[in-house]
């Protein structure tokens, strides 16, 4: 099975970035699914405890789940990006605490982008 990224499609921060994580990472096989518009997979997610308004979710080649900044620090941990934005931010989040200090501020984006657009958090 090959890992699956499930973003919040209503929000242009998380599309961006799915976007350009599927495009340029370099991870083979990865596959992007919005979240937002699967109503079904958003809410399998959620009983097992992933909300999306919590952050985007990472499905691994063996099942196992991985949340917010878990789920980009497993990205950025295996991306050999060819994107400049993407060169950026991979070694930033790469570690586990470097993510989870820099997660919160990118749910707050994301928080804030929604609200624009008039969309609800989840």
């Amino acid at each position: 099975m090959p890992p699956v990224l499930v973003f919040d499609g209503g929000c242009v921060f998380c599309s961006a970035f799915a976007q350009l994580s599927e495009l340029k990472s370099g991870i083979p096989d990865l596959q992007i699914m919005d979240g937002r518009s699967n109503h079904q997979l958003r809410h399998d997610l959620a009983a097992q405890g992933a909300r999306l308004s919590q952050g985007a979710v990472l499905i691994d080649e063996h099942g196992q789940l991985f949340h917010g900044a878990d789920a980009i620090q497993w990205l950025c941990q295996r991306m050999q990006p060819s994107d400049a934005l993407l060169s950026a931010l991979a070694p930033l989040k790469a570690e586990k605490r470097r993510a989870g200090l820099i997660y919160p501020w990118l749910l707050a984006a994301r928080r804030l982008a929604l609200m624009m657009r008039g969309l609800p958090l989840d």
